[in-house]
């Protein structure tokens, strides 16, 4: 993979990210909404619906800081 690509690539995971936590903030925002209602329950039924996105945007985190730590190094290299 060129510096380029890695780019490119780091640019489309941290748009995905993004996306990502914008959902969880909406999902969030609806459990907050629940729990003020009165049904503490039923908010966190909804805010389990987090842990996926919040799994998926690590991930993308993680493979950006990698694909960056690759490139950094090499660079460091010449």
């Amino acid at each position: 993979m060129t510096p380029e690509i890695a780019d490119t690539v780091i640019t489309d995971f941290l748009k995905t990210l993004s996306q990502k936590l914008d959902e969880a903030g909406q999902v969030a925002k609806a459990a907050e909404a629940c729990a003020n209602a009165g049904n503490p329950r039923k908010a966190v039924e909804i805010i389990m619906d987090v842990e996926q996105l919040m799994f998926d945007a690590n991930t993308l985190l993680n493979g950006a800081c990698l694909l960056r730590l690759r490139f950094k190094c090499d660079q460091d290299r010449d």
